[in-house]
């Protein structure tokens, strides 16, 4: 299976992992260059979510 390119936001925001995934990031900053909704629920994430970066 393909992984999901890093400029695909997720719209997601019952996912448990949702305040800790960089697509919800792209997803309420406007970058994302497109929009879905991935399989999180409230008590599990969907596995395909993106580490935050570090800000410095």
């Amino acid at each position: 299976m393909a992984a999901v390119p890093e400029d695909i936001g997720c719209s997601n925001e019952e996912c448990v992992e949702s305040p800790n995934c960089q697509r919800t990031v792209i997803y309420k900053n406007g970058t994302a260059r497109e929009v879905r909704s991935f399989g999180g629920t409230p008590q599990k994430g969907c596995g395909k979510f993106l580490p935050k970066k570090e800000e410095k």
